[in-house]
């Protein structure tokens, strides 16, 4: 027996949108982050688009799946339709036109539109005026729009690209008035696959503003020919050189791409909105979507992939099914995958996995394991061009630490957070300059302590007291999978905290690799001597041994992860006291009687107290360069980032409230999401401290959602 093609059980009911408030209409924020992946929430008239997110399209005229079924089983916040076919159909058209587009397609979330550009591509010239056709999506109440750009195939001359990309911005200011206040517009990019091309359409299109303002989102054009011919690596180049340039406070949207497997690497690149009609596409052709690729119906015994809308099912029962049932129920089953792993994605980005999600993904098909190789390889030698600049920001605004286990792969070294883990030590981490003993010497040696594993502060601590108290001008190292690291971030994960055979810990790399790391670190032509695990010697001076290196944990964190020279953070932790855990960690640092920091358990970072911030910002007490203005040359060790609050946010901000986008005046470049910030006025006077959740030129940008998340206001009252 052929079970029903929809099961009738319970369906979650929901609610239908609450409008954004009015102020709200067209701002984006960001809700979490992992590097350029970002969870997104951009405000309209029909509720939040939450994003990453798929819109799936629907043909007015070729319902698969009902829209409001999308809304209501499949958790689906917008879709897509093309206005040219509605305008096209006079029948839709009145209806459109009478009833507005959410009641015509009876879906009550958010509704795009395109514009008939893409079925210029396919058919030819459109018949609609480049006015006409926006103010025919306003009038029938589209929450976006889009405008009638010009599409730029791949293969079309330099000149021809060109042209397209200056005729769309030409067209972009009376696009914009002709949407007028009520409905947000789709700014295309398009330029082909010349990165300049590109980079320069996503500053034509970030700046076009008309009387309500500029566009909403800008979605990456000219891609569906790529796609179709699995050209990934041109994609991938084209969106790192459209995010180059389009504005932060604006969602990037990949015009026509929908399948689950290229979801992670996109969004790990920036995309947040995709769309497609390949659910329903697929399905009529006998295909199911899963993010290991695309499965033909002919000749599967067993599913590849499990969805609720295939349980009960066999192969065989869906292939007996009338064509119409059949595509029915494999459309549900395509869009049910699809929206899985998108929720995937998300939950990544949550969890900081983003990257690891995008490598396994990556072997699903040669040509997507081919650009992702691409990727890491503009991460490993940054070029000169928007492609490079947009590589150079991804791995800045990576968080280089990570809390909880990193799985070892073959690619773990090229992931972004330990790229930037990596570059941060080379440029920033530098050579004790006094030793436990008091003598200010430099390096007589380096140590490096092999075959032992997490937490080294047991397996390690004997061997570098003994090799200290044999040579106190010794630089203690750790030998792990990652490369050799100073013995001062033992506890800082990734390093600490890998997912892999205890063997691992034991290979021994040959004298070439270990050479080359020591000298990125600056410690080139010091004698090497390479040792094991020791027990802690018997000796008087283990405990003042001990204290240095506790000291020197704190100065290279401050260092390495919040730009602090050697030397300041040597004149900060002059005389501080150290409190240990049962687990023999650092839990509390101080001076006095005053708490200056604690290393966070979690990932072993750096997070402030009040009393450190001051010192800190004492330091050299001024604000950032002004948004617009230029910034003074970044030294190795500029000091902790800083952010200058607007003075009307001080009060409040002052006493422990967050810093909000749009409050924000300036902040230094070299700021870090996920890593200590100090907020000042004006004067350079310490308002707050905490943590950035953005980037210096997203807060530039931004208007809504918080900017730095405040540990602590340095004018609360106690």
């Amino acid at each position: 027996m052929i079970l029903p093609v929809l099961r009738t059980g319970s369906v979650s009911e929901r609610g239908d949108p609450k409008p954004c408030r009015e102020q709200d209409l067209g701002l984006f924020e960001i809700i979490a982050r992992d590097g350029a992946a970002r969870i997104g929430r951009l405000h309209t008239a029909h509720g939040h688009l939450n994003t990453p997110a798929l819109l799936p399209v629907v043909n007015p005229n070729l319902r698969t799946i009902e829209p409001r079924e999308m809304w209501e089983r499949y958790g689906v916040d917008a879709l897509i339709a093309n206005s040219y076919v509605i305008w096209k159909h006079d029948d839709l058209r009145e209806t459109a036109l009478a009833d507005g587009i959410h009641s015509m397609l009876d879906f009550p979330g958010v509704v795009v539109t395109d514009s008939g550009t893409f079925q210029s591509y396919v058919y030819g010239d459109v018949e609609v005026g480049i006015s006409e056709i926006v103010e025919f999506q306003r009038d029938i109440g589209v929450d976006i729009g889009t405008m009638l750009d010009v599409f730029g195939r791949p293969d079309m001359s330099r000149e021809e690209l060109e042209e397209c990309v200056d005729e769309t911005a030409r067209r972009a200011e009376q696009s914009l008035e002709s949407a007028g206040s009520e409905m947000l517009l789709n700014g295309p990019v398009q330029g082909g696959l010349h990165e300049d091309l590109r980079a320069r359409a996503g500053n034509l299109m970030g700046s076009a503003s008309g009387e309500y303002g500029g566009f909403a989102v800008h979605p990456v054009g000219g891609i569906v020919p790529l796609m179709e011919k699995q050209r990934y690596r041109e994609l991938f180049e084209i969106l790192l050189a459209v995010r180059s340039t389009t504005p932060s406070d604006r969602p990037v949207h990949l015009f026509g791409c929908g399948h689950p497997m290229l979801f992670p690497m996109a969004i790990a690149l920036g995309a947040d909105l995709f769309d497609s009609a390949a659910y329903a596409i697929f399905a009529r052709d006998d295909r199911i979507l899963s993010p290991q690729g695309t499965f033909k119906l002919e000749g599967l015994t067993e599913w590849p992939i499990h969805s609720a809308t295939l349980f009960g099912h066999t192969p065989e029962q869906v292939r007996e099914m009338g064509t119409e049932e059949r595509s029915t129920l494999l459309a549900h089953h395509n869009l049910e995958i699809t929206q899985a792993e998108l929720a995937r994605c998300r939950e990544a980005i949550r969890d900081s996995s983003i990257w690891q999600l995008a490598e396994r993904r990556s072997h699903a098909s040669p040509h997507l394991r081919d650009a992702f190789e691409w990727v890491l390889e503009q991460f490993e030698d940054i070029p000169d061009g928007p492609v490079g600049d947009s590589a150079l920001e991804l791995l800045a605004s990576t968080d280089p630490l990570r809390k909880g286990g990193e799985r070892l792969s073959e690619d773990i070294g090229a992931r972004p957070h330990i790229l930037h883990l990596h570059a941060l030590l080379s440029l920033r981490w530098r050579p004790p300059g006094s030793w436990w003993d008091g003598s200010g010497t430099g390096p007589e040696r380096v140590v490096l302590i092999e075959g032992a594993s997490p937490p080294w502060r047991h397996s390690a601590m004997g061997a570098a007291i003994a090799e200290l108290l044999e040579e106190p001008s010794s630089v203690i190292m750790l030998s792990t999978p990652l490369g050799p690291i100073p013995f001062s971030l033992e506890d800082v994960s990734p390093w600490c905290h890998l997912d892999c055979p205890e063997e691992v810990w034991s290979e021994e790399y040959e004298d070439e690799e270990v050479t080359e790391a020591l000298f990125e670190m600056g410690l080139a032509d010091i004698p090497l001597v390479r040792t094991g695990p020791r027990e802690i010697p018997d000796s008087e001076d283990v405990g003042v041994v001990r204290a240095w290196l506790d000291r020197c944990s704190v100065v290279d964190k401050l260092s390495v992860l919040c730009s602090v020279s050697p030397a300041d953070g040597c004149s900060v932790t002059e005389g501080m006291v150290s409190r240990r855990s049962r687990t023999d960690r650092v839990v509390n640092v101080l001076l006095g009687d005053e708490h200056i920091l604690s290393p966070r358990l979690s990932d072993g970072g750096i997070s402030l107290a009040l009393a450190g911030a001051r010192r800190l910002n004492a330091l050299d007490p001024s604000p950032p360069a002004r948004f617009g203005e230029q910034a003074d040359e970044v030294s190795d060790h500029p000091g902790v980032p800083r952010v200058w609050l607007l003075d009307d946010a001080i009060p409040f901000v002052g006493r422990g409230r967050n810093v909000m986008h749009g409050y924000v005046l300036g902040a230094d470049p070299h700021l870090t999401p996920g890593q200590p910030c100090l907020v000042v006025d004006g004067n350079g006077a310490l308002v707050a401290h905490g943590t950035a959740l953005s980037t210096a030129r997203e807060m530039a940008h931004l208007k809504k959602g918080v900017a730095v998340r405040v540990r602590d206001g340095a004018l609360r009252e106690d």
